[in-house]
Formats: C-alpha cells, sequence, structure tokens
C-alpha cells in the first residue's frame, strides 16, 4: 500500500505533520479501498481547482479528501447519523486536537458534511467545492474530461482503482444499511434500493401529507 506523501500530475500532497498523521490514521483505520479512494479524490479535486482557477489551501483540502469517507467504517454503523456527519465529526476532531484555526475546521466540516449534497458546494469556499469535485470524478465521472489523459493516468497509477465500481457500492451499502433513515432526501437512497432486499425509501410528499398538522 503507498505510504508517501507524493506529488504527482503536478500535484504537492502537503508535507506538513498534519497531513502525515491524517494519512497514517486514514491508511491505519480504514480498508484499502478507502485509503487509495480518499487519495485520489485530493489529486481531482487539486487538478479540478486548477483547472477553475481556484486559491485553496492544499492542507485543507488534503484533510477533507482523507476523512470524507471515514464515517463509513463498522465502529459507526450504530450511529444513527448519517455517514457524512460521522465523518466531518472525526475530522473535526482530529483538527481539534492539532490546534487548527477554527475556520479551517469549519471548512473542513463543511467540505465532508456536504460532500455527497450536489448543488451546493460548488457555490461555497474553495475547499469545500473542491472535495465534492473530487469525490463526483473519481466515483461518478463528473467532468471526467476536464483531466487530461496523462494525469489521470499518473494518479491511477500511484493508487490504483480495481474494480472500483462494484468495490465502493458494496462499502456504500455496509456503511448505511444498518441505518437506513439516514438516506432520506440524499443520493444513498438509491444504494439502499439497489442491493438491500425490502428497502423502502422515504417519500417527501407522504411525509408532509401524514404530518400531525391538519392542513
Amino acid at each position: 500500500m503507498t505510504t508517501a506523501l507524493t506529488a504527482v500530475a503536478g500535484v504537492n500532497v502537503p508535507d506538513t505533520k498534519l497531513a502525515r498523521e491524517a494519512t497514517e490514521l486514514v491508511r491505519d483505520t480504514t480498508s484499502e479501498l478507502i485509503y487509495h479512494h480518499s487519495r485520489r479524490v485530493y489529486f481531482w479535486g487539486s487538478l479540478q481547482g486548477r483547472n477553475r482557477d481556484l486559491s485553496f489551501d492544499p492542507e485543507l483540502l488534503y484533510i477533507g479528501a482523507m476523512f470524507h469517507d471515514l464515517g463509513l467504517s463498522e465502529r459507526f454503523h450504530g450511529s444513527g447519523r448519517r455517514f457524512e456527519v460521522d465523518s466531518a465529526d472525526e475530522a473535526r476532531r482530529f483538527l481539534t486536537a492539532h490546534g487548527a484555526p477554527e475556520d479551517g475546521v469549519r471548512r473542513v466540516w463543511t467540505a465532508i458534511a456536504l460532500h455527497t449534497t450536489p448543488g451546493i458546494p460548488e457555490f461555497m469556499e474553495p475547499e469545500v467545492a473542491l472535495v465534492t469535485a473530487g469525490v463526483e470524478y473519481d466515483v461518478l465521472g463528473i467532468g471526467y474530461g476536464d483531466v487530461g489523459d496523462a494525469d489521470r493516468e499518473a494518479v491511477v497509477a500511484l493508487h490504483p482503482r480495481p474494480d472500483f465500481k462494484t468495490r465502493i457500492l458494496q462499502a456504500f451499502t455496509e456503511g448505511i444499511r444498518s441505518k437506513p433513515e439516514t438516506t432520506f432526501g440524499n443520493v444513498k437512497a438509491d444504494v439502499l434500493a439497489h442491493y438491500v432486499p425490502g428497502f423502502e425509501r422515504g417519500d417527501f410528499v407522504r411525509t408532509i401529507q401524514d404530518s400531525p398538522w391538519a392542513e
């Protein structure tokens, strides 16, 4: 498994104590799938930041990318909260313990919490926008042509994605199947609808109609 803080495709991974410890934590507490995915998200987000001419803090973007799926881990399966919030809270605890400024902590928390909520992050601070851009690139292929073939191949050579589509969907399913109520109104309901027999997604219209209000 790759452990070095590496420069690839013209993107430098921050060579700071914070970034090194974040890398070690994520590498040691998540699967190889999530580790490689999270590192790729940083590279894709950085490349999209370059494409969009955005000025961003590489260290904050790196922490956001590395922690964004931590909440899928088994220890959070019984939390009763969205995995994005569990991930964001872990990043906040990590940053706070390292004495990070409050504004940076807020940006990272928001970037992680909103990374599966399309249509909002792109209008927020660059670090928030680019964590989502990196996730959308790696998982959904949004903006695939925005990164040149050579850069794309360099990132994937460093952090391979064998059978990634199948494996990431499995990781999503296992991460949220024990708390299906957290998928109400968000994209992860689609995952459970495909892979968990008997799952019934929440219905916003029925929720309004069945509320205790008389009218």
